[in-house]
């Protein structure tokens, strides 16, 4: 059973590395208000439209102290074609041994067409700049989540 967060929390700490070169972790946003938006597949079409609509939106969540990040198991090679194809103003995070994705409960079971198989449960985590989860967004659905997640940060 996957681990759950538990807003309040502190949410566990990672470091992986992010298209573009060097590793990113957690502590080095210390201070800042973090969402980590966690999808399956690079380049597929719920997960292009998740980070068009967090791109289109980036410099709004820069105007509230947030930073945007997306996590998947792809990648960082894939993550480069993927921001270079769709001009995306986000950092992601390449995952591949899904340690963080394990960690943070969203590298779940999963079932198409009757078939089970291992996968991203598209996931949203906001972070308080006191480092607490302050809210999960689980079964994430892409249309408009972006502005939803904004609204929070915004009212955070």
């Amino acid at each position: 059973m996957p681990a759950k967060l538990v807003v309040g929390e502190k949410p566990p700490a990672f470091e992986l590395p992010r298209a573009g070169g060097g590793p990113l972790s957690l502590s080095s946003l210390a201070g800042r208000k973090v969402v980590l938006y966690f999808y399956p597949k690079d380049d597929t079409s719920g997960c292009t439209r998740e980070a068009l609509d967090f791109s289109a939106l980036a410099s709004q969540f820069a105007e509230q102290g947030a930073q945007v990040i997306g996590v998947s198991p792809d990648s960082c090679a894939s993550h480069d074609k993927f921001k270079s194809k769709h001009r995306l103003d986000l950092i992601l995070l390449s995952d591949e041994a899904k340690n963080m994705l394990l960690a943070y409960g969203v590298w779940t079971e999963k079932s198409m067409y009757g078939r089970k198989y291992m996968g991203v449960e598209r996931t949203t985590v906001l972070i308080g700049a006191d480092g607490k989860v302050a809210k999960v967004w689980n079964k994430v659905k892409p249309a408009g989540h972006a502005q939803e997640v904004l609204d929070c940060v915004r009212a955070l």
